[in-house]
C-alpha cells in the first residue's frame, strides 16, 4: 500500500502533530506507522495567536509566519521518515493542513474565505517530496463551509452498518462526526473546546494546558457565566456550520465574565469551561443524533481525564470511549486525516463530505506543489 504523511496544527496551538500512514487504494484501510509531534516555539505561536485579529504590517507578518511554520513541518517529516527508516521517495505525498488564522465561510461577500498560512513551495522544497495543502478553499469556493472536513476519514474507517456511532474530535474546537447505522454521513462544529480552556489556563497559571483538567476540577462550576455562554446564538444555527478563535476567543470570554461572573474566581471560569464544552457537545448530541450508541474522542481534549469523566456523566445512555479503542491514538486522527485527504487527491476522489460541509458537490481538495 502507499505511504503518505500528513500534518496537522490545529486551533489549540499546542504544536504539529505528524503520521506516516499506510492506506490501501480504497481508502478504507489505514494504519500508522509513525507518529511524531513537535511543539510550536514560543514566538511563531505568539504570532499565529496574533494573526487571529487585524494589525500593523500582517501580510509580512503573516508571510514569515507561513515559512517558520513550514520549517516545523519539514522536521516533523523528517523525523518519521528517521524514525520508520522509509525512503522519501517511497511516499507518495504529504497532506499539510496549515495553520488556520481566520475562517469566515460565507460571509461578506457569499463565498467568504479560510485561510490556513502555509509555505507549501517551501515545505516541498525542504522534504523532497509532493506537498498538499490548502485542503479547505476549494470547499468554501463550492458554498461550503470547508469545514470539518475530519469526517471522510472516519465514514472510512469508523462506521458501522447498524451502528449509531459518532466521533468527537476535542481539539482547539469541537466537532462531531455522525455516523447513522444508514444513510448520510454528517458532521459539524458544536463549541469551543481547547482554545479557551487552554487560553484562560496560560492567562492564570502560566501553563499551556491544564494538564489531565485538574485544575478545573478543582473548582465550581459559575451557574450564572454558563447560562450566559449557553446563549451565544451561534450555537443554536443549523448545520452546516463551522467556527473557530473569530468567535470563541478570550476577548469573547472577557465580556461574559465581567457582566455575569466578575467575583468569580479562576478555577472556577475553568471548570464553567469545562462544562460548557460539555454541554455543547451534549446538546447537539440531543438535538441531531439522540439514538446515539457510542462516542469515541480523539484530540488533545482527550487526554483532560476531568472532561472524559464530565463526558460519560452527561451522557449516561452512550458509551463513551477514546478512538483508541478502534485502531487510531487519538493525537493521531486529524493528522491522518490529511493523509487520507491527499490519497484522495493522488487518487483523483473528492475529499469533502457535502452533506457535512453543506458545498455543492464532491471536489478535489488541495493544492498540489510538486516536489520536483
Amino acid at each position: 500500500m502507499p505511504l503518505f504523511i500528513g500534518l496537522m496544527s490545529g486551533t489549540s496551538l499546542d504544536g504539529v502533530d505528524g503520521v506516516l500512514v499506510d492506506i490501501d487504494e480504497s481508502g478504507t484501510q489505514a494504519r500508522p506507522v509513525a507518529h511524531h509531534h513537535v511543539a510550536l516555539d514560543a514566538a511563531l505561536r505568539g504570532d499565529l495567536l496574533a494573526l487571529n485579529h487585524s494589525g500593523a504590517d500582517e501580510m509580512h507578518r503573516a508571510a514569515l509566519a507561513a515559512n517558520s511554520l513550514a520549517r516545523h513541518y519539514a522536521d516533523v517529516v523528517q523525523a518519521l521518515l528517521a524514525a520508520s527508516g522509509t525512503p522519501r521517495q517511497r511516499v507518495a505525498a504529504v497532506g499539510a493542513h496549515g495553520q488556520t488564522v481566520r475562517h469566515r465561510p460565507a460571509e461578506f461577500d457569499g463565498t467568504g474565505y479560510t485561510l490556513q498560512l502555509l509555505n507549501g513551495a517551501l515545505l516541498a522544497e525542504l522534504c523532497g517530496i509532493d506537498v498538499i495543502c490548502d485542503l479547505r478553499s476549494r470547499d468554501v469556493a463550492a458554498g461550503g463551509q470547508g469545514a470539518p472536513l475530519a469526517p471522510g476519514l472516519h465514514a472510512a474507517l469508523f462506521a458501522t452498518p447498524g451502528t449509531a456511532r459518532a466521533v468527537l474530535n476535542l481539539g482547539g474546537i469541537a466537532n462531531l462526526t455522525l455516523l447513522p447505522p444508514s444513510g448520510a454521513v454528517t458532521g459539524f462544529d458544536c463549541g469551543p473546546a481547547n482554545a479557551l480552556m487552554d487560553g484562560w489556563c496560560a492567562r492564570h497559571l502560566g501553563q499551556p494546558f491544564d494538564a489531565a483538567g485538574r485544575w478545573a476540577a478543582r473548582g465550581r462550576v459559575a451557574t450564572a457565566l454558563l447560562d450566559a455562554l449557553r446563549k451565544e446564538p451561534w450555537l443554536e444555527a443549523p448545520p452546516p456550520k463551522s467556527t473557530g478563535r473569530d468567535l470563541f476567543h478570550l476577548g469573547w470570554l472577557d465580556v461574559h465574565v465581567a457582566r455575569h461572573a466578575p467575583q468569580v474566581a479562576p478555577v472556577d471560569v475553568q471548570a464553567t469551561l469545562l462544562a460548557f464544552t460539555v454541554d455543547c457537545v451534549q446538546r447537539h448530541l440531543q438535538r441531531h443524533a439522540p439514538a446515539t450508541e457510542a462516542l469515541f474522542v480523539c484530540g488533545g481534549g482527550a487526554f483532560n481525564d476531568a472532561l472524559m469523566a464530565a463526558l460519560v456523566s452527561a451522557l449516561p445512555s452512550v458509551r463513551v470511549d477514546t478512538t483508541a479503542a478502534l485502531g487510531l491514538p487519538v493525537d493521531q486522527v486529524e493528522a491522518a486525516a490529511f493523509a487520507w485527504l491527499a490519497h484522495r487527491f493522488v487518487t483523483g476522489h473528492g475529499g469533502n463530505l457535502p452533506t457535512v460541509t453543506g458545498a455543492r458537490g464532491d471536489r478535489r481538495l488541495g493544492a498540489l506543489y510538486p516536489a520536483h
